[in-house]
């Protein structure tokens, strides 16, 4: 495991970040057709990811801002979450940063580590429908992927999945906050499915070196035919 000590929305996040896939889209890369196969929205982060591995660089890295308005709130409000969680539990948390594998294929942004043993991510959600089912359902399975992704990345035993909506600090009801441990047969699935993700992004990738060498003369029609099955 690589830890990459930044703070998030920086230069160095987003570099650390660049052409890997990341907990929190962990979801999208495992979404399928009703068929079985690959969904649009996946083959599309792949490809981005693709071209992201080629350039080293994000692909949006020439936009005025490459945070949206979520982030950016996320980011003003995580110490708020953070100074209630430590209220609540009565424990630090470390911030950390970027955690990766050794091959900085897979990682996650790390909201905080608890101890040896736990973690901690942080949501300050303002969608309706997921402020419902969190607060109503108690259902925080839509995240399911990414805590159990830090699980995996981070090798820690349990995750606090917390939320924080200070619209509802009049009630006390601000703070919400689930222990998650690891679940061995769910992380076995998933990153089975991550793995075959990740075959797709280096397909991508080897598909657009391969189109640039041939339009170069460096590899031959043969060769050139062997990987997209037929000549540009």
């Amino acid at each position: 495991m690589i830890v990459a000590r930044c703070e998030q929305g920086s230069p160095e996040w987003f570099a650390n970040r660049s052409g890997v896939i990341t907990a929190s889209m962990f979801r999208i890369a495992r979404t399928k057709t009703r068929g079985g196969g690959m969904s649009e929205t996946a083959r599309h982060y792949a490809f981005r990811l693709a071209i992201e591995r080629i350039s080293g660089v994000p692909l949006d890295v020439d936009r005025p801002t490459a945070s949206t308005w979520q982030m950016k709130r996320g980011q003003r409000l995580e110490p708020m979450a953070r100074f209630c969680h430590i209220e609540e539990i009565g424990v630090d948390v470390e911030e950390v940063g970027v955690i990766l594998t050794d091959d900085r294929k897979f990682g996650a942004s790390a909201d905080g580590w608890i101890g040896e043993k736990g973690g901690a991510e942080y949501k300050c959600l303002v969608g309706e429908a997921e402020l419902e089912s969190i607060y109503i359902d108690l259902d925080a399975t839509k995240y399911a992927e990414q805590v159990q992704g830090n699980l995996w990345l981070s090798g820690r035993e349990w995750w606090d999945f917390c939320v924080y909506c200070p619209a509802l600090e009049r009630i006390g009801l601000h703070f919400w906050r689930q222990r998650v441990y690891r679940d061995e047969a769910y992380i076995e699935a998933m990153v089975t499915d991550l793995r075959n993700f990740d075959e797709v992004v280096e397909g991508f990738r080897e598909k657009l070196i391969a189109r640039q060498e041939f339009r170069a003369g460096k590899i031959t029609s043969e060769q050139y035919r062997a990987i997209f099955g037929a000549p540009f």
